[in-house]
């Protein structure tokens, strides 16, 4: 029997995506990001189209072919993973060593997921999925800036001494991985090195790890704490 959705469906599920994916870009839009209400709106109401068509609009094109035409409603969904990403990509901005837009651009891969619920009429997944999300970008946020923080330690500064014209991008990037926030570079070259001083939040425990990091690069002829 081939499914069908009534007018009135349509609205509900569309209307539904609206509201709750509209509620994680309230927030989004409260925090003055750069995709914020209107923009998760768009990207959840179009996903649960996507997945309203993909499921039941080709009623009468398959009763047409009988046995011949096979419908897989899965198929226009696993685009909506992949499309969305592209427009991910777009809130990632890198400003010099920091890289902003994250948190955003998972808003809006998440809300696609919650419209395409929806749109199925999985309604139970969408509403426990937006509350987490919600919890997430609140609640957790203030963990985060609160009793996390407290566990790093903050504004130490490592002094790395790099061979002559070596580039300092691999002892960046070494930093980078080792999920330290670097908040100031300072560089001076001398006659016998290249002096690159970074300040930076360590996580609680690494001193001795990021030491030992640096000093196997190729580049590096000494690492230290400064202070």
């Amino acid at each position: 029997m081939t499914p069908h959705l009534s007018h009135a469906d349509v609205a509900v599920r569309l209307l539904i995506a609206a509201a709750l994916t509209g509620a994680v870009g309230l927030e989004r839009e409260l925090r003055e990001r750069a995709a914020g209400l209107r923009t998760h709106m768009l990207v959840g109401v179009g996903a649960a189209l996507f997945t309203i068509v993909s499921a039941y609009a080709w009623t009468d094109f398959i009763q047409a072919g009988g046995n011949v035409v096979r419908l897989d409603p899965t198929r226009v969904a696993a685009q909506i993973v992949t499309g969305i990403g592209f427009l991910g990509a777009g809130a990632i901005i890198r400003q010099g060593l920091s890289v902003r837009g994250l948190t955003t651009a998972a808003g809006l891969w998440v809300v696609a997921a919650i419209g395409t619920a929806i749109g199925a009429g999985f309604y139970s997944a969408g509403l426990i999925t937006t509350g987490i999300v919600l919890v997430g970008l609140g609640p957790f946020r203030w963990l985060e800036g609160g009793v996390l923080r407290s566990w790093r330690r903050q504004g130490r500064v490592v002094e790395v001494d790099i061979r002559p014209q070596q580039p300092v991008a691999p002892v960046l990037s070494a930093l980078e991985g080792r999920r330290v926030r670097i908040t100031q570079v300072e560089l001076e070259d001398e006659e016998d090195r290249r002096q690159l001083r970074v300040e930076l939040d360590v996580p609680f425990g690494s001193d001795q790890e990021v030491v030992e990091q640096l000093s196997r690069l190729d580049e590096v002829i000494g690492v230290r704490w400064s202070g």
